[in-house]
């Protein structure tokens, strides 16, 4: 768990009770707050390292699941957005106008097969 995600403990080190008297050892030891242990969420795999091909991915990803290509993976529901869809392939589309002539062969192959793929499942979607 990174420093952010971490919350924070309060821990009650007064001497004295709501009553004004003085605590016991005993009551100093049940109001200790436990530690916070990881949150109940399921442990993630880790996570891709960042570079053009990963982005990309991710970018596509978000495309197939707006279109319900793929499954929430929360309720397993296909649900379509297109307008949303259409938003992340033109994203798609300004980042290969944007970076033409400055992109590896692979990465320049990867970007124009995503995006022709991509576009010829919303027009199949839209029609």
């Amino acid at each position: 768990m990174s420093e952010e995600e971490k919350g924070f403990v309060i821990k009650d080190r007064r001497a004295f009770d709501e009553k004004g008297s003085k605590k016991t050892e005993e009551e100093k030891a049940e109001k200790k707050t436990p530690e916070r242990e990881e949150d109940n969420r399921t442990k993630r795999p880790p996570l891709p390292e960042v570079n053009f091909s990963t982005f990309i991915f991710s970018l596509s990803s978000a495309a197939l699941f707006h279109m319900g290509e793929i499954a929430d993976p929360q309720t397993g529901a296909r649900n379509k957005d297109l307008p949303l869809a259409k938003h992340s392939i033109d994203t798609l589309g300004m980042l290969w106008e944007k970076t033409k002539g400055n992109l590896t062969k692979d990465e320049e192959k990867l970007l124009d097969s995503i995006l022709t793929e991509l576009r010829l499942r919303y027009v199949k979607i839209t029609k």
